[in-house]
Protein backbone atom coordinates (compact mmCIF):
# COMPACT_ATOMS: atom_id res chain seq x y z
CA UNK A 1 0.00 0.00 0.00
CA UNK A 2 1.23 3.49 -0.86
CA UNK A 3 2.14 5.54 2.20
CA UNK A 4 2.69 9.25 2.50
CA UNK A 5 3.11 12.00 5.03
CA UNK A 6 3.18 15.77 5.14
CA UNK A 7 6.28 16.99 6.96
CA UNK A 8 5.34 18.81 10.16
CA UNK A 9 7.50 21.17 12.19
CA UNK A 10 8.42 18.20 14.36
CA UNK A 11 10.36 16.61 11.48
CA UNK A 12 11.76 19.78 9.88
CA UNK A 13 15.54 19.63 9.54
CA UNK A 14 15.65 15.86 10.15
CA UNK A 15 17.27 13.40 7.70
CA UNK A 16 14.97 11.55 5.32
CA UNK A 17 16.06 8.09 6.49
CA UNK A 18 15.17 9.03 10.07
CA UNK A 19 11.83 10.60 9.21
CA UNK A 20 10.74 7.43 7.40
CA UNK A 21 10.38 5.78 10.80
CA UNK A 22 7.10 7.71 11.08
CA UNK A 23 5.51 5.92 8.11
CA UNK A 24 7.60 2.72 8.08
CA UNK A 25 7.75 1.81 11.79
CA UNK A 26 8.12 -1.88 10.95
CA UNK A 27 11.48 -1.32 9.24
CA UNK A 28 14.82 -0.72 10.87
CA UNK A 29 17.22 1.97 9.70
CA UNK A 30 18.90 -0.38 7.23
CA UNK A 31 15.54 -1.31 5.70
CA UNK A 32 14.50 2.32 5.35
CA UNK A 33 17.78 3.18 3.67
CA UNK A 34 17.30 0.28 1.27
CA UNK A 35 13.91 1.71 0.28
CA UNK A 36 15.52 5.08 -0.49
CA UNK A 37 18.33 3.47 -2.52
CA UNK A 38 15.81 1.53 -4.58
CA UNK A 39 13.99 4.73 -5.53
CA UNK A 40 10.79 3.84 -3.69
CA UNK A 41 10.84 7.03 -1.60
CA UNK A 42 10.23 10.50 -3.05
CA UNK A 43 10.04 13.99 -1.63
CA UNK A 44 7.65 16.25 -3.56
CA UNK A 45 7.91 13.73 -6.40
CA UNK A 46 11.73 13.78 -6.57
CA UNK A 47 14.40 11.27 -5.56
CA UNK A 48 16.42 12.52 -2.60
CA UNK A 49 19.45 11.08 -0.78
CA UNK A 50 19.01 9.48 2.63
CA UNK A 51 20.81 12.39 4.32
CA UNK A 52 18.47 14.98 2.78
CA UNK A 53 17.01 17.25 5.48
CA UNK A 54 13.30 17.81 5.15
CA UNK A 55 11.38 21.07 5.32
CA UNK A 56 7.96 21.77 6.78
CA UNK A 57 5.19 21.22 4.25
CA UNK A 58 7.04 18.80 2.00
CA UNK A 59 5.28 15.62 0.93
CA UNK A 60 7.03 12.26 1.44
CA UNK A 61 5.68 9.24 -0.43
CA UNK A 62 6.65 5.57 -0.28
CA UNK A 63 5.59 3.34 -3.15
CA UNK A 64 5.02 -0.37 -2.51
CA UNK A 65 7.23 -2.98 -4.11
CA UNK A 66 5.33 -4.39 -7.05
CA UNK A 67 5.56 -7.85 -8.53
CA UNK A 68 7.35 -8.34 -11.83
CA UNK A 69 4.36 -7.85 -14.14
CA UNK A 70 3.15 -4.72 -12.33
CA UNK A 71 6.65 -3.29 -12.20
CA UNK A 72 7.30 -3.76 -15.89
CA UNK A 73 3.98 -2.22 -16.88
CA UNK A 74 4.89 0.86 -14.84
CA UNK A 75 8.54 1.27 -15.86
CA UNK A 76 8.55 0.08 -19.44
CA UNK A 77 8.80 -3.22 -21.23
CA UNK A 78 12.00 -5.23 -21.42
CA UNK A 79 12.47 -6.04 -25.10
CA UNK A 80 15.07 -7.35 -27.55
CA UNK A 81 17.01 -4.57 -29.28
CA UNK A 82 19.50 -6.67 -31.24
CA UNK A 83 20.38 -10.34 -31.70
CA UNK A 84 23.38 -11.87 -33.43
CA UNK A 85 24.85 -15.33 -32.96
CA UNK A 86 24.89 -16.32 -29.29
CA UNK A 87 24.17 -12.80 -28.01
CA UNK A 88 21.11 -10.63 -27.43
CA UNK A 89 20.91 -7.01 -26.29
CA UNK A 90 17.90 -6.12 -24.15
CA UNK A 91 16.39 -2.71 -23.38
CA UNK A 92 16.28 -2.14 -19.61
CA UNK A 93 14.16 0.75 -18.32
CA UNK A 94 15.18 2.96 -15.42
CA UNK A 95 13.85 1.70 -12.10
CA UNK A 96 14.52 -2.00 -12.61
CA UNK A 97 17.37 -4.11 -11.25
CA UNK A 98 19.65 -5.86 -13.74
CA UNK A 99 20.68 -8.79 -11.56
CA UNK A 100 18.65 -10.64 -8.98
CA UNK A 101 19.54 -9.46 -5.48
CA UNK A 102 20.32 -11.85 -2.67
CA UNK A 103 17.42 -12.06 -0.27
CA UNK A 104 15.00 -10.40 -2.69
CA UNK A 105 14.95 -6.68 -3.29
CA UNK A 106 12.52 -6.37 -6.15
CA UNK A 107 12.13 -7.57 -9.76
CA UNK A 108 15.14 -7.91 -12.03
CA UNK A 109 15.92 -8.59 -15.67
CA UNK A 110 17.95 -11.60 -14.62
CA UNK A 111 14.89 -13.14 -12.97
CA UNK A 112 12.95 -12.63 -16.22
CA UNK A 113 15.45 -14.45 -18.44
CA UNK A 114 13.82 -17.92 -18.13
CA UNK A 115 10.49 -16.49 -19.29
CA UNK A 116 12.04 -14.33 -22.01
CA UNK A 117 14.15 -17.20 -23.38
CA UNK A 118 12.53 -20.48 -22.26
CA UNK A 119 14.71 -23.55 -22.53
CA UNK A 120 17.85 -21.54 -23.32
CA UNK A 121 20.89 -21.08 -21.09
CA UNK A 122 20.61 -17.29 -20.98
CA UNK A 123 23.21 -15.49 -18.87
CA UNK A 124 23.42 -11.79 -18.02
CA UNK A 125 26.84 -10.47 -19.11
CA UNK A 126 26.76 -6.86 -17.91
CA UNK A 127 24.93 -4.87 -15.27
CA UNK A 128 23.39 -1.44 -14.98
CA UNK A 129 22.45 0.36 -11.78
CA UNK A 130 18.79 0.31 -10.74
CA UNK A 131 18.25 3.86 -12.00
CA UNK A 132 20.30 3.54 -15.20
CA UNK A 133 18.46 2.65 -18.38
CA UNK A 134 19.94 1.12 -21.50
CA UNK A 135 21.41 -1.98 -23.07
CA UNK A 136 21.92 -5.24 -21.20
CA UNK A 137 23.82 -8.03 -22.92
CA UNK A 138 22.69 -11.64 -22.66
CA UNK A 139 24.80 -14.60 -23.81
CA UNK A 140 23.63 -18.14 -24.50
CA UNK A 141 25.96 -20.82 -23.18
CA UNK A 142 29.28 -20.84 -21.35
CA UNK A 143 31.29 -20.35 -24.55
CA UNK A 144 29.51 -17.05 -25.31
CA UNK A 145 30.14 -15.75 -21.81
CA UNK A 146 33.82 -16.73 -22.00
CA UNK A 147 34.24 -15.06 -25.39
CA UNK A 148 32.71 -11.79 -24.21
CA UNK A 149 34.87 -11.70 -21.05
CA UNK A 150 37.96 -12.27 -23.18
CA UNK A 151 37.02 -9.38 -25.47
CA UNK A 152 36.53 -7.15 -22.41
CA UNK A 153 39.91 -8.17 -21.01
CA UNK A 154 41.61 -7.29 -24.31
CA UNK A 155 39.90 -3.90 -24.58
CA UNK A 156 37.79 -4.84 -27.59
CA UNK A 157 34.38 -3.96 -26.09
CA UNK A 158 33.08 -0.41 -26.46
CA UNK A 159 30.16 0.83 -24.37
CA UNK A 160 28.83 4.33 -24.97
CA UNK A 161 26.56 6.12 -22.53
CA UNK A 162 24.56 9.32 -22.61
CA UNK A 163 24.12 11.41 -19.47
CA UNK A 164 22.70 14.79 -18.52
CA UNK A 165 25.10 16.49 -16.12
CA UNK A 166 25.31 19.70 -14.16
CA UNK A 167 27.75 22.47 -14.99
CA UNK A 168 29.31 23.82 -18.15
CA UNK A 169 31.44 21.22 -19.92
CA UNK A 170 34.02 23.31 -21.73
CA UNK A 171 36.16 20.61 -23.34
CA UNK A 172 35.78 17.18 -24.87
CA UNK A 173 38.30 14.50 -25.72
CA UNK A 174 39.11 14.21 -22.01
CA UNK A 175 39.92 10.84 -20.47
CA UNK A 176 39.50 10.22 -16.75
CA UNK A 177 42.03 7.59 -15.72
CA UNK A 178 41.85 7.69 -11.94
CA UNK A 179 41.47 4.36 -10.19
CA UNK A 180 38.33 3.69 -8.19
CA UNK A 181 38.10 2.34 -4.65
CA UNK A 182 35.12 -0.01 -4.55
CA UNK A 183 36.02 -1.68 -1.26
CA UNK A 184 33.51 0.35 0.71
CA UNK A 185 30.11 -1.26 0.69
CA UNK A 186 27.99 1.55 -0.74
CA UNK A 187 30.05 4.42 -2.10
CA UNK A 188 32.77 4.26 -4.73
CA UNK A 189 35.47 6.92 -4.47
CA UNK A 190 38.19 8.24 -6.77
CA UNK A 191 41.77 7.42 -5.84
CA UNK A 192 44.76 9.73 -6.29
CA UNK A 193 46.54 7.30 -8.65
CA UNK A 194 45.65 6.29 -12.20
CA UNK A 195 44.28 2.86 -13.06
CA UNK A 196 46.76 0.94 -15.24
CA UNK A 197 43.89 -0.82 -17.02
CA UNK A 198 42.54 1.33 -19.93
CA UNK A 199 39.29 -0.65 -19.79
CA UNK A 200 38.59 1.17 -16.50
CA UNK A 201 39.04 4.65 -17.99
CA UNK A 202 36.15 6.95 -18.91
CA UNK A 203 36.43 8.87 -22.19
CA UNK A 204 34.39 12.05 -22.76
CA UNK A 205 33.37 12.00 -26.44
CA UNK A 206 30.93 14.88 -26.79
CA UNK A 207 29.18 17.56 -24.73
CA UNK A 208 26.27 19.79 -25.72
CA UNK A 209 24.58 22.46 -23.56
CA UNK A 210 20.91 21.50 -23.16
CA UNK A 211 17.69 22.34 -21.39
CA UNK A 212 15.87 19.45 -19.74
CA UNK A 213 12.18 20.16 -19.44
CA UNK A 214 11.68 17.52 -16.75
CA UNK A 215 14.16 19.17 -14.38
CA UNK A 216 13.73 22.53 -12.66
CA UNK A 217 17.40 23.42 -12.28
CA UNK A 218 18.98 26.85 -12.17
CA UNK A 219 22.37 25.39 -13.08
CA UNK A 220 23.76 24.88 -16.57
CA UNK A 221 23.14 21.40 -17.94
CA UNK A 222 24.95 19.43 -20.64
CA UNK A 223 24.18 16.26 -22.54
CA UNK A 224 27.41 14.27 -22.62
CA UNK A 225 28.43 11.04 -24.25
CA UNK A 226 31.13 8.90 -22.71
CA UNK A 227 32.79 5.62 -23.61
CA UNK A 228 34.08 2.88 -21.32
CA UNK A 229 35.47 -0.60 -21.85
CA UNK A 230 34.90 -3.11 -19.09
CA UNK A 231 33.55 -0.62 -16.56
CA UNK A 232 33.54 -0.71 -12.76
CA UNK A 233 30.93 -0.15 -10.09
CA UNK A 234 29.54 3.41 -10.46
CA UNK A 235 32.49 4.27 -12.73
CA UNK A 236 30.80 6.85 -14.96
CA UNK A 237 28.84 8.38 -12.10
CA UNK A 238 31.94 8.81 -9.93
CA UNK A 239 34.27 10.04 -12.66
CA UNK A 240 31.76 12.66 -13.82
CA UNK A 241 31.05 13.79 -10.26
CA UNK A 242 34.77 14.08 -9.48
CA UNK A 243 35.19 16.22 -12.60
CA UNK A 244 32.54 18.62 -11.26
CA UNK A 245 29.72 17.32 -13.45
CA UNK A 246 27.45 15.07 -11.36
CA UNK A 247 24.64 13.37 -13.25
CA UNK A 248 21.15 14.84 -12.93
CA UNK A 249 19.14 12.68 -10.53
CA UNK A 250 22.27 11.15 -8.98
CA UNK A 251 21.85 12.71 -5.55
CA UNK A 252 24.09 9.95 -4.15
CA UNK A 253 27.08 11.62 -5.82
CA UNK A 254 25.97 15.25 -5.65
CA UNK A 255 23.65 15.57 -8.63
CA UNK A 256 20.56 17.77 -8.56
CA UNK A 257 17.31 15.94 -7.70
CA UNK A 258 15.13 14.64 -10.52
CA UNK A 259 12.46 12.05 -11.12
CA UNK A 260 15.08 9.59 -12.43
CA UNK A 261 18.80 9.08 -12.96
CA UNK A 262 19.76 10.58 -16.33
CA UNK A 263 22.28 7.94 -17.36
CA UNK A 264 21.63 5.64 -20.32
CA UNK A 265 23.70 2.92 -22.00
CA UNK A 266 22.90 3.49 -25.66
CA UNK A 267 25.58 1.80 -27.80
CA UNK A 268 27.40 -1.53 -27.43
CA UNK A 269 29.83 -3.10 -29.93
CA UNK A 270 32.36 -5.96 -29.82
CA UNK A 271 33.84 -8.53 -32.25
CA UNK A 272 32.41 -12.01 -32.75
CA UNK A 273 34.38 -15.21 -33.34
CA UNK A 274 33.37 -15.42 -37.01
CA UNK A 275 34.94 -12.05 -37.80
CA UNK A 276 31.64 -10.19 -37.71
CA UNK A 277 30.72 -7.83 -34.91
CA UNK A 278 27.84 -7.51 -32.49
CA UNK A 279 26.30 -4.05 -32.34
CA UNK A 280 23.26 -2.68 -30.53
CA UNK A 281 21.93 0.88 -30.41
CA UNK A 282 19.12 2.26 -28.23
CA UNK A 283 18.93 6.11 -28.08
CA UNK A 284 18.00 7.71 -24.75
CA UNK A 285 14.79 9.49 -25.82
CA UNK A 286 14.90 12.14 -23.08
CA UNK A 287 12.98 15.46 -23.41
CA UNK A 288 16.08 17.60 -23.98
CA UNK A 289 16.43 20.66 -26.19
CA UNK A 290 19.52 22.55 -27.28
CA UNK A 291 20.22 25.85 -25.56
Amino acid sequence: MRREMLVSERWAGIRLDRVLEEILPELGLRGRRRMIQEGLVRVDGLLRPMAYKLRTGQNVTVEPKADVSEHLSATGKVRVVSRCGAFVALAKPSGLHSAALAGGGGPSVEALLPSLFPGQSAQLLNRLDWGTSGLLLVGFGAAAATWFREQEAHGKVDKEYAAVVGGTVSETGVTWRRALDMARRRRTRVMSSDDPDPARWTHLLKATPVVLSAVASHDSLALVRVRIGRGARHQIRVHLAAAGHPIVGDTFYGGCPAERLYLHHEHLVFPLEDGERFEAVWPHGWPVSME
